[in-house]
């Protein structure tokens, strides 16, 4: 299946990140193990966070806020192998109070195929409280939120 480049979104930036299959990313048949498509995911939204000066590692100690997963849906379109070359595709469908629900399509890079896609909804919540937290406006404005 390969993937339309049609986007309609309030916030049409796409962030790509590349990810290399590695041997630990695979079952014996050398065919990715389907919860590793979920961290494949969880690095390009770090590269992410990193590549604008907000690293996750520094978020709760100078911040005081957190990502944390709500929801997560995953759809898998077709299985990626050892040593394929995927990118990852994150694009903002929402970004309000204490909430970012993020489309990503995980797409193997020689053909562009699609390999999963996810729909994710991260809450941003205060470290000391676990509650969720109106997210910094340098945030939102990352994701073309309020």
């Amino acid at each position: 299946m390969k993937l339309p480049d049609t986007r309609s979104t309030a916030n049409s930036r796409v962030w790509r990140h590349s990810v290399r299959v590695y041997y630990e990313d695979t079952d014996a048949g050398g065919v990715v193990y389907y919860a590793n498509y979920l961290k494949f995911a969880e690095r390009a939204r770090s590269a992410l966070l990193r590549e604008a000066g907000m690293a996750v590692s520094r978020m709760a100690s100078r911040r005081g806020i957190l990502f944390v997963v709500q929801r997560c849906s995953c759809r898998y379109a077709r299985a990626a192998h050892l040593d394929d070359l995927l990118s990852v595709e994150t694009l903002c469908l929402k970004a309000h109070g204490a909430r970012l629900e993020l489309l990503q399509k995980i797409l193997l890079e020689e053909s562009n195929t699609l390999a999963a896609e996810l729909e994710t909804t991260l809450a941003i919540v205060d470290v000391r409280t676990h509650k969720p937290c109106r997210m910094p406006s340098d945030v939102a404005a990352l994701f073309g939120g309020e």
